[in-house]
């Protein structure tokens, strides 16, 4: 009988969207907690209050590219979805696993922000990236092994989601080895990634970190 439960359960993949959809959303709001208004007491004048915005850019810093991070895997989670023709049990454990790693990233974020000269805490912040990249290549590659991809889904598509995947993780570990230099390279580095797999698709010549020519 538990034979049979684990291969009718969690088919739906309309039920695994909206429970992303709202882990997402809740993640992405809680980055926005770490930006709080200056207190009352230390602002006297319109330089005073310039001087604490000027402090706090680290911060806006940080939660811009998580926030870009969050955005970035939420498009490549529902574009695998799309693709994805039903689910099982195990899928859906592996997408509650890249969940998980979703709900670390206000944690990370803050580390980073609290401690942005420290590569432990960047460090911290890559294996968050990290850990999505990996859990999510891992179940593209189940749902391609166990035939729960649409079959009509051309060959090119299937390896255009893989190949994104590992050049975007190269990137960001290329990122994280920055930090030998100094974070706020690996900082940088990181934020052009994002920035570049929020617009390429309208800058062609970005295109080049998708593999393709410019």
């Amino acid at each position: 009988m538990e034979t049979l439960y684990n291969r009718i359960a969690n088919r739906s993949l309309e039920r695994l969207a909206a429970l992303s959809d709202g882990v997402f959303a809740f993640a992405m709001t809680l980055l926005v907690l770490d930006l709080r208004v200056p207190a009352m007491e230390a602002v006297h004048s319109e330089r005073d209050l310039w001087h604490v915005l000027v402090m706090l850019a680290p911060r806006i810093l940080m939660y811009l590219m998580s926030f870009l991070t969050l955005g970035i895997f939420w498009n490549g989670q529902q574009t695998q979805l799309n693709y994805i023709a039903r689910g099982d049990r195990n899928l859906a454990w592996i997408h509650i696993a890249f969940l998980f790693g979703v709900t670390l990233t206000p944690f990370s974020t803050q580390l980073l922000a609290g401690f942005i000269a420290y590569r432990t805490a960047l460090l911290v912040y890559w294996l968050n990236i990290l850990l999505l990249g990996v859990v999510l290549y891992a179940s593209w590659k189940y749902a391609g092994r166990k035939g729960l991809v649409r079959e009509d889904t051309p060959v090119e598509i299937r390896r255009a989601i893989c190949r994104r995947v590992v050049i975007a993780q190269s990137l960001y570990a290329f990122g994280a080895l920055l930090c030998v230099i100094s974070t706020r390279w690996s900082i940088a580095w990181i934020f052009a990634i994002q920035l570049n797999y929020a617009i390429a698709p309208c800058i062609p010549k970005l295109g080049v970190f998708e593999g393709k020519r410019p």
